[in-house]
C-alpha cells in the first residue's frame, strides 16, 4: 500500500550533514504525490585549502555512504538520489558509473547522481561546449574537468570560487553566483552548469538562462528531474528552467 502523501513515489536523497541547500531548492520542484526524504553523511566543517584536508575530507564522506543509504532505506524509497557532488565525478567516468552501480547494489533501486545526470541533461540539449561553475578548490576542479572531457565535452572554461569549508558553500551570495554565470557565458558556449550541492544556485540558474538565451544546469535540479524521470514521473514543472519543463 503507497504512502498518504508519497502515492506516485518516494525519493531518497543522500546529502553531507553540513548542507543546507538541497532540500530548499527541491521542494519547490515537488510535483503531487511525489516526496523526498533526506538521509545525511556524518562530516565535520574542515577547511578544504590543503591537499591533506582535502583528501581527508573525501574519505570520511565516502566511509559515510553506505551508512546513509542503509539509513533512508528503512523508509523504503523508491529511487535514490547522491546529492553530493564531488563524489560523483571523483575518478572520471568509469569510477563514476561503478559508484553508482555500487550504490545501486546496496540499495536495491536506482540511483541518480550529478555527474551521470548532467551528462545525460546536455545530451537532450545537443550541447558539446560547456562553462562550468564549481564551489570548489582548485583540486577538486582538475578531477570536474577531467570528467567532462572524458564524457566527450568541450570544457571552454570553468571557475572555481574555492569556497573554505563545506557550510561557507551555502553562503556564496546570489549575485556573485549571477555574475559568474555573465562571465562564463560567451558565444563560445553551448550550455552552462554549476555544480556543487551545496551552492544555492537552482533559482539563479533559472533566471539566467532566460536572460542568456542557452542551457544553464544547476546540479541540484538535474538530479531531481533525473531521479523523477527514472521513475516514470513524465510532469512537466515550469518556473525552474527548460530541463523541466521540456523533457
Amino acid at each position: 500500500m503507497p504512502d498518504t502523501l508519497g502515492f506516485r513515489k518516494h525519493i531518497g536523497v543522500v546529502i553531507p550533514s553540513t548542507n543546507t541547500t538541497v532540500q530548499p531548492e527541491m521542494e519547490p520542484l515537488r510535483v503531487p504525490g511525489v516526496t523526498c526524504h533526506v538521509a545525511r553523511i556524518t562530516i565535520k566543517e574542515p577547511a578544504l585549502t590543503t591537499e591533506e584536508a582535502f583528501n581527508e575530507h573525501m574519505a570520511t564522506m565516502r566511509e559515510g555512504i553506505g551508512a546513509a543509504i542503509d539509513q533512508i532505506m528503512t523508509a523504503a524509497p523508491d529511487h535514490l538520489i547522491m546529492a553530493v557532488a564531488l563524489e560523483t565525478f571523483w575518478g572520471g567516468v568509469a569510477a563514476a558509473n561503478t559508484l553508482a552501480a555500487d550504490m545501486a547494489r546496496r540499495a536495491g533501486i536506482g540511483v541518480s547522481m550529478g555527474s551521470i545526470a548532467t551528462v545525460a541533461a546536455l545530451a537532450l540539449f545537443g550541447a558539446n561546449k560547456v562553462a562550468i561553475l564549481t564551489p570548489h578548490q582548485p583540486r577538486g576542479d582538475a578531477m570536474v574537468r577531467a570528467y567532462f572531457i572524458e564524457a566527450g565535452f568541450d570544457v571552454v572554461r570553468l571557475t572555481g570560487l574555492k569556497c573554505a569549508t563545506p557550510r561557507l558553500i551555502a553562503q556564496v551570495p546570489l549575485r556573485d553566483i549571477s555574475d559568474a554565470l555573465d562571465e562564463l557565458n560567451g558565444d563560445d558556449v553551448d550550455a552552462l552548469v554549476t555544480l556543487g550541492t551545496a551552492l544555492p544556485a537552482a533559482g539563479v540558474a533559472a533566471q539566467a538562462e532566460r536572460r542568456l538565451g542557452k542551457p544553464v544546469l544547476a546540479v541540484n535540479v538535474v538530479s531531481y528531474w533525473h531521479a523523477i524521470r527514472q521513475c516514470g514521473i513524465k510532469d512537466r514543472i515550469r518556473g525552474h528552467g527548460r530541463l523541466l519543463e521540456e523533457f
